[in-house]
């Protein structure tokens, strides 16, 4: 059975930082590529980075660039998202996602929330 798992959601100041982990088990987590999308109250989800783990390509949405870095440790089936310099517009429950192609996912994690106060 295919499982993604978010942590290390919270409640931060803006210009803080915290890091997403999303944990994956059930498939070859190296064939797999694992992305990043956040939804806010009222918005319609955001697609904010992607990792191929067989190549370990990136991608970043605009929003984002230069703040988030996505990572990979394929040896813990584990994928990080740091983000640096939070913003309250990033406020969001932050969601995991696996699938063959960035921009191209078949399962999904249960969300963490992100809550950036000014």
């Amino acid at each position: 059975e295919v499982q993604l798992g978010e942590s290390g959601g919270g409640l931060v100041q803006a210009g803080g930082s915290l890091r997403l982990s999303c944990a994956a088990s059930g498939f070859t987590f190296d064939d797999y590529a694992i992305g990043w999308f956040r939804q806010a109250p009222g918005k319609e989800r955001e697609g904010v980075s992607c990792i191929s783990s067989s190549d370990g390509n990136t991608y970043y949405a605009d929003s984002v660039k230069g703040r988030f870095t996505i990572s990979s440790d394929n040896a813990k089936n584990t994928v990080y998202l740091q983000m640096n310099s939070l913003k309250p517009e990033d406020t969001a429950v932050y969601y995991c996602a696996a699938g063959a192609l960035c921009g191209r996912f078949d399962y999904w994690g249960q969300g963490t929330q992100v809550t950036v106060s000014s």
